[in-house]
């Protein structure tokens, strides 16, 4: 039987050595795995990358025993091989500094000084090879007063204004700043260090020179105040907490329903006009308190406890039912179970299972990406440590004497 080819990736031929761990690293170099490239992770022996060991929930292998292997690290390392080095040691110094000459990128996030102090920084390792694109992510970046500090995702939060913006607004139930639910900054670190690394792919291509990329979870998190920045400093007004509530459209926030919640985004008068039929108070939509958005806006503390007292009264599949009909904008507040549940994400493919050395079909998240012509493939699953170090050494020139002998100095695992 013929099968027919597998398309092209778009980063097939890119190599990458991945000296990164935890969450901001890896999601950039998963990214970049699932694109194609060829990415080469670098683990600590004995212990791996640091999430491997932050469970439960631990995959568990086909006799239902519990590995050591966390559903964290799953998450950001697939297509991806392992290599358990001791990078601390000159040996391990010496097998980096090797298989970096025979990569395009670098990604790592050491604090501000640890690579140089191993010989492994930029300086060094793009003096052997002035192609090689090298990425430090760090919590502040390389330069400024906080530049060796350890960088961690709630702190930069609260430190980047994310928070004040985010939680209940002062004066109710529950009010204070709140972290995201998901480690937000060091996510979108790793999506923007993603960019950085394919556009100096592209200058490399137009130039054959490799550069540095300084990414900051810090800039990352600023960056991402986006609309709220710019309001800051056009307008000189400081944003502050709106709980699920919009600071210039009303109702357009979450309401308690019986069985759940209900998001009702209603971006104009019509729209509100039909909401108050299908609530059975049209007298709203004549109140000249609420007639218009900008009345509503004005009088939000009167208009949303009557609101909130009518979504009460019915269930969830009874609202969206109802409002979809008329074409009112809202949603469910799923939680996870029925996000992957959800028909539209289903359709769309975001549950994949993936053989696995320790369990035949590992659920994972897809790619968001979509491209026609080069589509994500998944290739790997999510390494175990030093799944494939005598493979990939192998592959570099290494001898199996050789090999053995880095094993003995302790060098590899």
């Amino acid at each position: 039987m013929e099968f027919a080819p597998s398309p092209p990736q778009s980063l097939a031929g890119v190599r990458v050595l991945d000296l990164s761990r935890v969450l901001a690293g890896p999601w950039c170099t998963q990214t970049l795995a699932d694109l194609g490239a060829e990415v080469i992770k670098i683990e600590r022996p004995g212990s791996g990358d640091d999430t491997r060991g932050w469970g439960p929930p631990f995959l568990r292998d086909r006799d239902g025993h519990e590995t050591g292997e966390s559903a964290y690290y799953l998450c950001a390392n697939r297509n991806k091989r392992s290599l358990a080095i001791d990078i601390a040691s000159p040996a391990g110094q010496v097998l980096i500094r090797r298989l970096a000459r025979g990569c395009d990128v670098v990604v790592e996030n050491f604090k501000v000084g640890d690579m140089a102090r191993y010989g492994l920084d930029a300086d060094s390792l793009r003096t052997a090879d002035p192609r090689l694109i090298y990425c430090s992510i760090t919590g502040y970046g390389q330069t400024g007063p906080y530049a060796h500090r350890p960088g961690y995702d709630f702190a930069v939060q609260g430190m980047g204004g994310l928070m004040s913006v985010t939680g209940e607004r002062d004066g109710v139930p529950g009010a204070g700043p709140q972290k995201v639910g998901v480690a937000v900054a060091d996510l979108f670190t790793g999506m923007y260090a993603t960019v950085a690394i394919l556009a100096a792919l592209r200058h490399r291509d137009a130039t054959g020179e490799g550069q540095v990329i300084d990414m900051a979870l810090l800039d990352a998190q600023v960056a991402m105040l986006a609309n709220l920045g710019s309001q800051y400093l056009v307008g000189g007004r400081v944003p502050h907490r709106m709980g699920n509530g919009h600071p210039s459209i009303v109702p357009y926030q979450a309401f308690e329903v019986a069985d759940g919640h209900v998001i009702l985004a209603i971006g104009n008068d019509a729209q509100f006009a039909r909401f108050c039929v299908i609530a059975e108070h049209p007298e709203w939509a004549g109140d000249p308190r609420f007639a218009r958005n900008a009345d509503r806006v004005r009088n939000r503390e009167q208009l949303v406890p009557l609101i909130a007292a009518v979504m009460r009264r019915r269930d969830r599949a009874q609202w969206l039912e109802a409002l979809e009909a008329a074409g009112i904008p809202c949603s469910p507040v799923n939680a996870i179970d029925e996000v992957f549940a959800d028909p539209q994400v289903r359709a769309r493919g975001l549950r994949l299972a993936i053989d696995h050395p320790q369990q035949d079909a590992l659920p994972m998240v897809a790619s968001p990406l979509r491209l026609s012509a080069t589509p994500v493939q998944y290739r790997r699953p999510p390494p175990m440590r030093g799944q494939h170090t005598d493979e990939v050494l192998r592959e570099f020139g290494w001898s199996a004497q050789e090999i053995d002998d880095l094993r003995a100095q302790d060098a590899i695992e």
